[in-house]
């Protein structure tokens, strides 16, 4: 074998090695076990108290926006996504005070290290 062919061996190695590793690294993220960076997970205990706190400020925050009186029922699902802290993507069932009820989709983002919480959109669904 000749220093040429050797070198594309070791090189063709190298790229199965790495084609190998990244495909191994996407479909472990793809199965919920590792995130994707920027990606969005979803959230496994919606009755967890950190998300319980998100959606109760996403709710009052919106209240003081649209100047409504919603009331918070229950979080439906949930995704994050991290980002310069975490984004919050939350499906939350609200009433009003006149007994209507509908589901709703709030992003809140948070730096709990700036005890910074901003509600991005609210909306119907």
């Amino acid at each position: 074998m000749t220093l040429k062919s050797q070198s594309q061996a070791t090189l063709f190695i190298f790229a199965l090695f790495v084609i190998t590793f990244v495909l191994t690294d996407v479909s472990a993220a793809q199965g919920g076990r590792k995130p994707l960076l920027g990606g969005w997970t979803p959230i496994q205990n919606v009755s967890s108290p950190e998300v319980q706190e998100v959606a109760r400020f996403a709710v009052s925050e919106h209240n003081k926006e649209a100047n409504t009186n919603l009331k918070l029922q229950k979080v439906v699902s949930g995704e994050t996504q991290v980002v310069s802290g975490t984004n919050y993507k939350l499906v939350i069932a609200a009433a009003d005070g006149g007994g209507g009820a509908g589901n709703y989709e709030a992003v809140v983002w948070v730096k709990p290290w700036e005890n910074y919480k901003n509600l991005t959109s609210f909306k119907k669904l």
